[in-house]
């Protein structure tokens, strides 16, 4: 039996095949969910033609794709869409439609309010599904029509008309330019990260969105914060800087002054602050905010957000029972309330970041691999004895970030888990991982990383004091008296993988398991907006790869092999794990790219070696060179705080 196929003649712009749940349960290796950006649209258009939650249909951006399908079918068109027609005949959003064979349906000109249009089809867009779902991952290269936008004459298989649902009209929301977003306070704030008056000020003030938003992010435009501290210590030099953390869809991190609201193709590790998360059903906004338009935070509740998704759910299928208002476990203002510390287990809290997700915390706001290793073991113990409605269990360097369904789950009832989970880990001074050796080809100093500095010195901030070369800016802020021996303390240290996911696809996060190694310097503020595919760079004390091209913050130092692997066959193409060892070998840019286009074949893989992993092997490390892991942390710390007087200056 022949499949019926839907045609393009003219792609429109941005159009992408989304569903609505995207790919969950793959953001602790930097995976993000995809799926519609406006979800809320999406799901009523989609409902609209009688297919199930599962069917995917198209997204576009400001310019609706010209298509064509040979049979009968019903659309729904919803969004930003307001042109849209069908042999010149208009279509009224929300009202499903017949789309005869052979006649044109225009998705047209999205002239606003909002910026992203959808069109569902009776019976779904049937693409191969990857990784679970078929929604695109531009950036990855996967999902949708070959992981990339539509192009004119591309042949989009349909599913089958076997409807469940009986088609009807929807009523679709209201879009504007002026926009009141709820959102959550914390995980952090004051007195740790803002000041009282900072938090006061970040909620009264009205923002503006900045034209370089996208799905990656929402990037917001205003006066800068009011921080309550002058750097994030070994995080990095400037105060928004934390260790690695995981940030849920909506969190609003600060990258250096500038407010980012992760979005559906969001990084799902970093090393920023997040003050505020957007509430789930208010998330749907961040698919229509546009260039230009005014944003009022609104701090609300953890009941009053679930309330609000309890009468979203209501509205899409009026069938399920929503449970009841969800217990507080901080304060409106976000603060944490500290659940446990004894002997043998470090201070830790939990925060709600939004009404869907959990942070613990571990330990104090510095390294310690010892609260690394903890983190781990309560993260493996919940993967154990997993609730149902737990989505997602990211690990963070001192902190654990977990995602329910909060239709299944309740928060209060989680937290109250995971206290019961962390009163039965082992002691992690006692615990030996097992892990692997991992020897990464490098080139330092390659062309690609200096074409990174350059474009973002001609583009961006040409005034940075780490322009134009991030290796002399390393250099400085270490007091190294050479540029070369940057690439000698990389090349001599042993790198310990303590999150993956960083800045997407499997990058690892690292830092050396030697005091010693551990140089210092900070992120980029505003944030690179290209970086090439498996650059190396360090920002605070730590070392990640890049996992594919994109923007980024670390200062770049070289470039290695590929970490991510996706082909037909790979059911896991992240390349490295957590606790991974990795050592790297300096090879010259012509062997390197011999190397990535030998692994991209896959007629190579990393060079790998069993090994283990514990807090024993820190402890020998410190007892043999006291003297000199004080003297070399005390010299960086100097020139550390030389740079920053600098900056002042």
């Amino acid at each position: 039996m022949t499949l019926a196929v839907i045609t393009v003649i003219s792609p429109g712009n941005q159009t992408t095949v989304q569903d609505l749940t995207g790919r969950p349960g793959l953001w602790d290796v930097g995976v993000p969910p995809s799926g519609a950006a406006d979800e809320l649209s999406f799901a009523l258009v989609n409902t609209a033609v009688g297919n199930p939650d599962s069917a995917a249909g198209l997204e576009c951006v400001l310019a609706g794709p010209v298509l064509t399908c040979d049979e009968d079918r019903l659309i729904c068109v919803g969004g930003a869409v307001n042109n849209a027609t069908i042999d010149g005949l208009r279509v009224r959003p929300g009202m499903v439609v017949r789309l005869p064979a052979a006649a044109v349906l225009d998705v047209g000109p999205l002239d606003g309010p909002g910026m992203r249009g959808y069109l569902a089809i009776e019976g779904g867009l049937d693409v191969p599904r990857v990784l679970g779902s078929r929604s695109t991952f531009i950036l990855g290269g996967f999902g949708g029509q070959d992981g990339r936008p539509l192009v004119a004459g591309d042949r989009l298989p349909l599913g089958r008309r076997e409807n469940l649902l009986t088609p009807m009209s929807v009523d679709l929301p209201t879009i504007s330019g002026s926009w009141n977003l709820r959102v959550i306070p914390g995980p952090h704030g004051a007195p740790d990260h803002l000041t009282d008056e900072g938090v006061e000020a970040f909620f009264a003030n009205s923002w503006i969105v900045d034209h370089r938003s996208d799905r990656t992010g929402t990037r917001l435009v205003g006066p800068v914060p009011g921080w309550a501290r002058t750097d994030g210590g070994e995080a990095g030099l400037h105060p928004s800087n934390v260790h690695d953390s995981a940030y849920p869809v909506g969190g609003i991190m600060l990258s250096g002054d500038t407010p980012v609201i992760v979005g559906k193709d969001g990084p799902s590790l970093g090393g920023f602050v997040v003050p505020a998360v957007v509430i789930e059903a208010d998330r749907w906004m961040l698919g229509q905010l546009s260039a230009g338009d005014s944003v009022q935070l609104v701090p609300v509740t953890l009941e009053t957000a679930t309330e609000a998704i309890s009468v979203r759910r209501r509205w899409l299928t009026d069938l399920r029972q929503e449970p009841g208002p969800v217990a507080s476990i901080v304060s409106s203002s976000g603060r944490p309330e500290v659940l446990h510390q004894s002997d043998g287990v470090p201070p830790y809290t939990i925060r709600c970041a939004g009404e869907r997700h959990l942070l613990v915390e571990a330990g104090p706001a510095e390294l310690d691999l010892t609260v690394r290793v903890w983190i781990h073991l309560l993260a493996q113990a919940l993967r154990e004895h997993r609730p149902d409605g737990v989505v997602e269990i990211v690990e963070g360097v001192r902190s654990l970030l977990i995602a329910v369904d909060s239709s299944r789950l309740r928060l209060n009832e989680l937290a109250e888990g995971l206290a019961f989970l962390a009163a039965g880990l082992a002691d992690p001074e006692t615990v030996v991982l097992p892990a692997r050796e991992v020897t990464l080809p490098i080139a330092f100093d390659h062309p690609e990383a200096h074409e990174a500095m350059r474009r973002y010195a001609t583009s961006v901030r040409p005034d940075a004091p780490w322009c134009p070369d991030n290796v002399e800016f390393i250099r400085r802020v270490n007091d190294l008296r050479r540029r070369d021996e940057v690439f000698e303390i990389i090349q001599e240290a042993t790198y310990l993988v303590v999150g993956l996911g960083d800045v997407y696809l499997g990058a690892p996060v690292a830092v050396p398991v030697d005091p010693r190694h551990r140089l210092v310097t900070t992120k980029y503020n505003p944030a690179r907006t290209w970086t090439p595919q498996n650059a190396v760079g360090i920002g605070g004390i730590y070392l990640c790869v890049y996992g594919m091209e994109g923007p980024g913050g670390y200062q770049l130092v070289g470039r290695t092999v590929p970490v991510w692997r996706l082909s037909p066959n790979d059911e896991q193409p992240w390349l490295l794990r957590q606790f991974d060892l990795i050592r790297f070998t300096p090879v010259s840019a012509e062997q390197l790219a011999h190397e990535r286009a030998e692994i991209k074949a896959g007629r190579a893989d990393l060079r790998v070696s069993p090994a283990t992993f514990s807090i024993a092997d820190v402890h020998r490390i410190e007892q043999e060179a006291p003297v000199d892991i004080a003297t070399v942390r005390a010299k960086r710390r100097a020139a550390f705080e030389a740079e920053r007087a600098r900056w002042g200056a």
